[in-house]
């Protein structure tokens, strides 16, 4: 498949429209996306283009905070990279997603190649971390998020964060089977995988 030189949206007569059964590889998405540095797309493990809108100010302003606590964490305990939600992973199934947060350890980045780096690193995080938006459709969505989760944990999460702020709940997927009921918790805590990581979740919430 050859992908066509980009068009400047300004230029363009009506909004671009993409065929229900287009697949692109991870390698095409790549292209798609350095070639539309302002969309914000991901891509499923079928090759479909996943576009996903941009985050309202509270979801903005809690994941920010709850960013600055995961690197507080990793910055005092060493052995971990923090990424955001700009970045996107290639997962083992093909998919490329794009966690709100997420920690790796800090061996496996740095046994990536400098291109791998540059580009979708090409596994899946220890921690992934979604945040559902008050929309009950659309990428962003609860059981939208909850398809993305079970897919973080097929390709090898150890452990997943969905936080739900309308219900001031959480649902906590582990490495292999279906998440505990959504409980509301006071705090997230990274257990054997992450020790000494505590997160208080109703600065998260108050937002």
């Amino acid at each position: 498949m050859t992908i066509a030189p980009p068009v400047a949206l300004a230029d363009a007569l009506a909004p671009l429209q993409l065929p229900a059964d287009l697949c692109l590889s991870p390698e095409q998405f790549a292209a798609v996306c350095a070639a539309n540095p302002e969309a914000v797309l991901e891509l499923d493990a079928a090759g479909h283009l996943i576009p996903m809108t941009a985050t309202g100010g509270e979801t903005g302003a809690r994941n920010s905070r709850l960013l600055m606590r995961l690197l507080a964490w990793a910055d005092q305990t060493g052995g971990w990279q923090l990424f955001d939600s700009s970045t996107g992973f290639r997962l083992p199934d093909g998919s490329v997603l794009s966690p709100d947060a997420s920690l790796l350890r800090l061996e496996r980045w740095q046994a990536l190649t400098p291109e791998q780096r540059r580009s979708f690193p090409p596994l899946c995080p220890e921690l992934v971390v979604e945040l559902a938006s008050p929309s009950d459709q659309g990428p962003r969505a609860l059981n939208a998020l909850r398809r993305k989760m079970k897919a973080y944990q097929a390709n090898g999460a150890q452990l997943g964060w969905l936080l739900i702020p309308e219900q001031q709940a959480v649902e906590i997927w582990p490495a292999v089977g279906e998440p505990p009921p959504m409980a509301a918790v006071t705090h997230l805590d990274g257990g054997g995988l992450l020790p000494g990581l505590r997160i208080e979740l109703q600065e998260i919430w108050q937002i």
